[in-house]
């Protein structure tokens, strides 16, 4: 008999490809065997009624970050990523974020001081706001050597906007170290136009930054973006899609062949511009940008997700509480563009997407564990998670389909004083993770320590069936034998 440190056994065995009865055996932190039956372990778990699934990668979270305006978020990596767990996530990869004038050693230096905390694996997202020469000659080179393989640029926001020429910079940097550039469209022009419009008319209440930030912004800034990409011949991954003719334009640009990845986030699909217009100041807890849309917009970026369009749906979390530590640092009442943007929800995500999605009959629970896990793991190089096969990491997400709860702040275990989603109505929840074999959460309870998770390098972006456009200026046979590429 061959002896494993774990054996789950009994359970609904969910992939991308679909679903059967089996057993899963662990050792030293990976999966060593899959079969009908599988004897033995030290340690085995009865799955009996519940779903075996990769344990969920979040790759969209503000964790023990500073805004540019100088807001620290309320979680650090202790408390995310035990939110992150008892969420049904084995692994997050947040972003570090750097700032003007900051060198990024010093940046990946401060954020592993702060990762060090997690409980589950962790890696980073680098947030690029001051491409020098020596930060895209030097630093990116060095940072992609130690497996940070993506980074985030804006093209909105005064104090993080890099522009276009700087965004194809950072382009041409990825494309050289196979990296893939993650990018937050919103036409930065079009945003302080409109809220110089409504400043002049002191429409300034919470719920007019849903008007301030119109859809045309991101379908511009979205369509300049991919155009830039494909002047470099580089990847691109739009993050946090919140109308229909963004997605359309990725869905036409993806057809064509481009190297072209996008997300949506549940808030989008869940909330409403409505919920900036709740009493008083309470519509401030719903600023996020972009902005909530409205329901045809839902149901518009459902159909997209059915299709394909997005390789994953994630949180954005960025919880900064509704007091003077986040969401009111600038004071109690005051116009919406002081109001800190951004909301919690990395403890939620697969839980409404879950319940949203495959019970209410949305999408199909094969394409739940894509849009969790699997689609990420390819895209951002997560060579050893995302997958239930034999030699991949034993990160392992084992759910009730049945359990119907209405959720609360409490069950978040993050540092927030709310949650988005109060006292909905939800069917189907994860009970026990496991992280490199590792049992992190056990019928809903936190069975890790502080400091469990691990650090891990990402490989370069998978680009197969991307073969992207070859712009006529840089093809060798139409612009006199010169390889502008090298």
């Amino acid at each position: 008999m061959t002896n494993f440190d774990c054996v789950i056994h009994g359970g609904q065995i969910a992939t991308t490809e679909g679903v059967s009865t089996g057993d899963i055996g662990i050792r030293d932190g990976k999966i060593a065997a899959m079969a009908e039956k599988i004897e033995g372990g030290a340690r085995r778990i009865d799955a009996t009624g519940r779903i075996v699934m990769p344990g969920g990668i979040e790759t969209h979270a503000h964790i023990a970050q500073e805004s540019s305006s100088g807001v620290m978020t309320a979680d650090d990596y202790l408390s995310g990523s035990i939110s992150a767990a008892i969420g049904g996530n084995s692994s997050f990869i947040p972003f570090a974020a750097q700032q003007r004038g900051e060198n990024v050693d010093d940046v990946l230096a401060t954020y592993d001081a702060r990762g060090a905390r997690s409980v589950i694996d962790y890696s980073y997202h680098l947030i690029i706001s001051d491409p020098r020469p020596e930060v895209l000659s030097d630093q990116l080179p060095r940072a992609f050597a130690r497996g940070i393989t993506s980074f985030k640029v804006f093209m909105t926001y005064d104090l993080m906007n890099i522009g276009d020429g700087g965004m194809l910079d950072i382009l041409t940097v990825a494309r050289k170290h196979g990296a893939i550039t993650m990018v937050h469209a919103e036409n930065n022009d079009m945003v302080k136009w409109m809220n110089r419009q409504l400043a002049e008319r002191d429409l300034t209440a919470p719920k007019y930054h849903a008007i301030s930030r119109p859809e045309l912004a991101e379908q511009e800034a979205i369509n300049r973006a991919v155009q830039l990409a494909k002047l470099a011949d580089a990847a691109l991954f739009v993050v946090h899609v919140s109308t229909e003719g963004g997605a359309e334009i990725i869905r036409r640009e993806q057809f064509n062949g481009a190297k072209l990845f996008a997300e949506t986030c549940p808030q989008y699909l869940s909330l409403t511009r409505d919920d900036l217009n709740r009493p008083g100041m309470e519509g401030a807890r719903y600023i996020c940008s972009p902005p909530l849309r409205d329901a045809a917009t839902q149901e518009a970026l459902w159909h997209h997700i059915r299709m394909g369009t997005f390789v994953g749906v994630h949180s954005d979390h960025a919880p900064y509480r509704a007091d003077a530590t986040g969401k009111f640092l600038n004071g109690f009442d005051v116009p919406y563009p002081k109001i800190a943007n951004g909301m919690p929800g990395i403890g939620l995500r697969l839980p409404w997407l879950f319940s949203e999605g495959v019970v209410a009959g949305r999408i199909t629970l094969e394409q739940f564990v894509a849009l969790s896990s699997t689609n990420t793991a390819k895209v951002f190089g997560c060579t050893t998670k995302g997958r239930l096969a034999p030699g991949m990491d034993a990160d392992i997400a084992i759910w009730d389909p049945e359990a119907r709860y209405a959720v609360t702040l409490e069950d978040q275990h993050d540092n927030m004083d709310y949650t988005p989603l109060e006292g909905r109505e939800l069917t189907g929840r994860p009970e026990t993770v496991l992280t490199r074999g590792a049992v992190v959460v056990d019928k809903g309870a936190l069975k890790a320590t502080e400091g469990q998770g691990r650090f891990f390098g990402r490989a370069p972006v998978d680009l197969r069936a991307r073969p992207g456009a070859m712009v006529k200026e840089f093809d060798p046979a139409q612009n006199f034998g010169v390889d502008l590429r090298g």
